[in-house]
């Protein structure tokens, strides 16, 4: 099994919640002093006009009085309107500054779903990278080799038991299959589980049929991950190169070599593998799709090599985009692992809304 531990989703960022829980406090403080301003000016209004009216009926003496609470009343009118333009202004920055901390909080989100979604899709790359070396050094192998050059019983028997030795030690593999240059397969690894392998045809699988154009030793065929009828329905990703004269990487193609990666319990591990948070878990699918948007394996255990998923990449490398029930999706596509190309498949990470 694969170590597909991975960095846990804390939404949203610790500085970006500071930033947003103290921007609350500063609108309710606001508020709240605006509101007790609101309050005095009030009060403060209404002592003048009662002061006002007292002063009248005080006649003359009460004229000096009089100015005194008309001031009164002009400066709580003009300390009420400073209070309402403050009110409009800082309602209006504060929401600004509340939409942008919103808008950086969605965007650093989105920015950790996509590290999440390459995270995934790089751990199978580079899983499958050392699929691709496996398969190129065994097909040099000197049972394989001479098997292939000079099929017989014996020969079939002893590439057997050298394929059977190396399932041993390599568990991620369900068979290995030896196949001539006309596309039977001369001998497995595991003939006692998959007894219907040795003396099958492959030559109509595309694997077999590019494997037996490749210009040298170097090169290797990756093919789409199928289910393999003759491995009991399993679904697999098949790698193959050609097995050449001599086990020269310049030799003449003999035969071809194809080992079965047990395909199913190594993707489990990454998209399973990867820490969300709890309250984000159950909202939360991650995904590793095709080029063509196939699902190849996915955390929820549901929609393998029958789901295409709906979204849309275009050019893009990797992205965020949300739907209108506000479900975000985040994908990064493979940028390949040393000399494996990838395919074009994609991590996806698919977040429901909170």
């Amino acid at each position: 099994m694969l170590d597909a531990g991975i960095a846990p989703i804390d939404a949203p960022a610790p500085g970006l919640t500071t930033i947003s829980r103290l921007t609350a406090e500063v609108n309710r403080v606001a508020c709240e002093k605006i509101g007790r301003i609101q309050q005095i000016t009030s009060q403060t209004k209404m002592l003048a006009l009662n002061a006002l009216i007292e002063a009248a009926r005080a006649g003359d003496q009460g004229r000096g009085f009089s100015v005194v609470a008309q001031e009164v009343r002009a400066v709580g009118a003009e300390v009420e309107a400073i209070a309402r333009e403050l009110e409009t202004h800082l309602s209006g920055r504060i929401g600004e500054l509340q939409r942008a901390v919103g808008a950086m909080a969605v965007r650093a989100q989105g920015d950790r779903l996509v590290d999440l979604a390459l995270n995934a899709v790089e751990l199978i790359d580079r899983n499958l990278y050392e699929r691709t070396c496996d398969v190129r050094w065994w097909a040099t192998d000197a049972a394989v080799t001479d098997c292939a050059a000079r099929p017989c019983a014996e020969a079939a028997a002893h590439a057997g038991e050298r394929l059977g030795v190396i399932l041993s030690a390599y568990t991620v593999y369900l068979d290995i299959w030896l196949c001539d240059a006309d596309g039977t397969v001369l001998a497995n690894g595991r003939p006692d589980r998959y007894p219907r392998v040795r003396g099958a045809r492959v030559a109509d699988e595309p694997w077999f049929r590019e494997a037996t154009g490749l210009r040298d030793g170097d090169s290797y065929v990756c093919a789409d991950v199928a289910r393999e009828a003759r491995l009991g329905g399993a679904p697999v990703a098949t790698f193959a190169a050609g097995v050449r004269e001599g086990g020269r990487a310049q030799g003449r193609t003999l035969g071809v070599l194809a080992v079965h990666f047990d395909w199913e319990p190594q993707a489990r591990a990454i998209v399973q593998g990867v820490r969300l948070a709890p309250e984000d878990r159950g909202r939360t699918r991650v995904l590793l799709v095709d080029a063509h948007r196939r699902v190849l394996a996915a955390s929820d255990e549901r929609g393998a090599l029958s789901e295409t998923l709906p979204f849309a990449p275009g050019d893009r490398a990797s992205g965020v985009a949300t739907d209108p029930r506000g479900a975000v999706t985040a994908f990064h596509r493979t940028p390949g692992y040393e000399t494996y190309r990838g395919q074009g498949w994609y991590g996806v990470i698919v977040q429901g809304p909170a």
